[in-house]
């Protein structure tokens, strides 16, 4: 009978400890990780001269009194304090924009998947039409507003229009209750960018698909909420994600169509974030503030870009995944 002598408890860990050591790179490896470093480093130094920098700045410039002209003044989290609690103008801002972005959003969404489930149909000039959807995209923005600035005049095309029809048309740029629905209506007009990815998700549902539905008898109707939403749902994911990431940013917009140059429009009723944090940083000089009320921005976008992470589960479906 033989008897064997166990092994001490760390007497294999040397060799585990000498086969978790990285192995010594050869001349062709260090050779890729160089130029790897080398091709990736303008991106680098763009990101942390451009965007990691500033953000930095920001933080420190938002817990200060600060003009731009004059050391800033260290004053902790009282720019922070000022905004929700003392200045009724950002919770102003703050509704506006869950306003603008509550409703546009969703509407951009709902045109574009129309205006893409009608172009993938077999008409004849669909080609055409397409082109004439994505065009206002290509136009910028700046020129897209300053149109709008005419067509919404008291006297303009678009109340005319409503004349014809024994509707009298508001004062749209003018009117504290009418401004935001003008807003709403120019951010419509570029719905042509949605509707183009949302028409390829489209062209790329198999057929086999719609087949096997109409075997069963399904209507167009159904098969549309059947085989083609599901199908499209990452797309109207990804233009919702953008959709409020870019609808709490708006500026440019507000900025044009402003009557007489205020921002705020009529009784602050366009008065933006973005449009807010400008005012104070360039109009008052208070950076420190204008900076706070950035960061709270930021906070906003986050916190509603994770609630729609977290919602996609139940009804984002992807081809891959298995539930």
């Amino acid at each position: 009978m033989t008897t064997t002598v166990d092994e001490a408890p760390g007497a294999a860990r040397p060799a585990r400890r000498a086969g978790r050591r990285r192995t010594k790179m050869s001349p062709r490896r260090r050779k890729e990780a160089l130029y790897f470093w080398l091709f990736i480093s303008p991106w680098l130094i763009g990101f942390v001269g451009f965007l990691l920098g500033p953000m930095i700045a920001s933080v420190y410039i938002s817990l200060t009194e600060w003009d731009s002209f004059t050391p800033p003044e260290w004053v902790g989290l009282e720019n922070y304090a000022k905004a929700l609690t003392e200045d009724p103008v950002f919770w102003k801002a703050l509704w506006n924009t869950f306003y603008f972005a509550a409703i546009s959003v969703p509407l951009g969404l709902v045109i574009g998947v129309w205006l893409a489930n009608l172009l993938n149909k077999q008409v004849k000039g669909r080609k055409l039409f397409r082109t004439f959807i994505y065009l206002p995209t290509l136009v910028p923005l700046v020129a897209t507003a300053m149109v709008f600035k005419m067509v919404l005049a008291p006297s303009g095309p678009l109340n005319d229009l409503l004349g014809w029809v024994g509707i009298d048309g508001p004062e749209w740029l003018l009117s504290a209750t009418w401004i935001k629905p003008a807003l709403i209506i120019l951010s419509v007009w570029g719905a042509g960018g949605a509707t183009v990815l949302l028409l390829s998700a489209m062209n790329g549902i198999p057929r086999e698909l719609y087949e096997a539905a109409e075997i069963d008898g399904a209507s167009p109707w159904r098969q549309f909420w059947a085989v083609t939403f599901p199908q499209i749902t990452p797309v109207i994911f990804f233009n919702l994600i953008m959709g409020l990431i870019g609808a709490f940013q708006i500026f440019s917009q507000v900025y044009i169509l402003a009557p007489g140059g205020n921002v705020g429009g009529p009784d602050n009723a366009s008065q933006m974030m973005v449009t807010l944090l400008f005012q104070e940083a360039f109009s008052f000089y208070h950076f420190g503030y204008a900076s706070a009320v950035a960061w709270l921005l930021f906070i906003v976008i986050l916190v509603f870009t994770l609630i729609a992470f977290r919602t996609a589960r139940k009804w984002v479906f992807y081809e891959t995944e298995v539930r």
